[in-house]
């Protein structure tokens, strides 16, 4: 007996999430369904983060234990095999007995797209957040660093959780841009956290819009955030703009800012 540990790539446009659904194509469904034709039995696989419906993932982690003699090479070749084309295992290793791709992620990092130009490419309308008009930059990045630390984040949740705690730390909140034409912008905001509550960045997002457009200060996040009212928090930014990048384990103690390196 084996247990798995997957890294996963996919494009979200075609999927119902990562969960299974009653109806819909899901990611879960689908890796149980191909790990179970190779099992020759029903096989549970866990995610690292339940991706939404038309989010996207670079570095998704799931966990299934298999019973069947299989290397992680020859798993990983099987699987891409039969997997439609919008799902990749990008790698499958042995993992620990007991391992949980949920359960031991120490953090997550999130990327979400956003291109600012009178048009957008065909290809890139599928994966960013199309916007018309100038946003400002400085005011966005100012807002984004006030994120940055442990905090009540319930302003930013959407409703219809049950969780009982909405304390997370967000390790990077941070925005870069670069142009895509002459008068275009492509601006990317990374944020990594030891954990995100529902819709979390994508509310987050569409608060550091309304910065940007001018219709809120960048000081207003801490009021925000001390409200612990989602009424005073922006707008969900649509998902297809977002990315699952990197889910991270280990000890506490490693969670770091990926783009600063360790703390």
């Amino acid at each position: 007996m084996t247990t798995f540990k997957f890294t996963l790539a996919y494009d979200g446009t075609d999927f119902v999430g990562w969960q299974r659904q009653a109806r819909g194509r899901s990611v879960q469904a689908l890796l149980e369904e191909a790990l179970s034709r190779i099992e020759g039995a029903p096989v549970a696989i866990a995610g690292a983060g339940r991706t939404d419906a038309g989010v996207h993932a670079l570095g998704q982690v799931a966990s299934a234990t298999l019973t069947h003699s299989i290397d992680g090479a020859t798993l990983r070749r099987a699987l891409n095999a039969t997997l439609p084309s919008d799902l990749r295992v990008l790698a499958a290793e042995p993992a620990p007995a007991g391992f949980n791709a949920r359960h031991a992620a120490r953090s997550k990092r999130y990327r979400y797209h956003i291109v600012c130009d009178e048009i957008i490419g065909p290809f890139d309308r599928r994966v960013a957040w199309h916007l018309t008009r100038p946003l400002d930059l400085a005011a966005m990045r100012d807002a984004a660093g006030r994120l940055e630390g442990r905090h009540d984040f319930r302003a930013f949740q959407s409703s219809g959780s049950s969780i009982v705690s909405m304390v997370r730390t967000i390790i990077c909140s941070r925005l870069t841009a670069s142009p895509v034409s002459e008068t275009g912008t492509q601006i990317i905001y990374d944020v990594t956290g030891d954990g995100f509550l529902r819709h979390m960045v994508r509310v987050m997002v569409g608060t550091l819009i309304e910065v940007g457009s001018g219709r809120r200060k960048a000081n207003e996040i801490d009021e925000i955030i001390a409200s612990r009212d989602r009424q005073t928090a922006g707008p969900t930014a649509p998902a297809h703009g977002l990315f699952l990048v990197q889910v991270a384990y280990g000890p506490d103690h490693e969670i770091a800012d990926p783009l600063r390196g360790p703390a």
